[in-house]
């Protein structure tokens, strides 16, 4: 199991546990493919996620049950092909459904992952506090595929002592 720490304490990730959801749907590449705490990144093994192709502003999205404070995100990207449809991508966290939690505030802006590789996103203000983590990809004609999202965080509103 991947790790992150915070003051020295290890933080789970609480994606695996959380229930997915997507704009749209290809094929059998559903939204909990993205958090079955597998980096597999080819697409042809059943591993990822993946909306319809062609789609406007696709978004996927976890809900994590409850309300975290969130310290990092990983991204695992399609390994197989087609890397750049990822470009641009925001990462957006916090506890409202408005716009399907696409109107919650913006974590981190994704430019690019490489084919097949996994990158870690800080939130830009430090730690988020959210219960839902999308991935949105703003514009025409766009295709969201993830093939792993991991989630680290500890319970809001709670110490980290109380909690570990």
């Amino acid at each position: 199991m991947h790790f992150l720490k915070y003051l020295g304490y290890p933080l789970p990730n609480v994606a695996l546990k959380g229930e997915a959801t997507q704009s749209s749907t290809l094929s059998v590449a559903t939204a909990s493919k993205a958090i079955d705490g597998r980096r597999n990144s080819f697409y042809s093994n059943g591993f990822c996620s993946h909306t319809a192709e062609d789609e406007t502003n696709p978004w996927w999205r976890v809900d994590l049950q409850r309300s975290f404070t969130i310290t990092a995100v990983k991204v695992t990207n399609r390994g197989d092909c087609c890397a750049e449809r990822l470009d641009g991508a925001e990462i957006r966290i916090g506890n409202s459904l408005e716009n399907n939690g696409n109107n919650n505030p913006r974590c981190a802006s994704i430019s690019h992952i490489k084919a097949g590789k996994t990158y870690t996103y800080r939130c830009d203000g430090g730690s988020m506090e959210g219960r839902f983590v999308n991935v949105f990809l703003p514009g025409q004609k766009k295709t969201l595929t993830l093939c792993e999202v991991e989630v680290y965080a500890a319970p809001a509103g709670r110490a980290l002592s109380d909690w570990i």
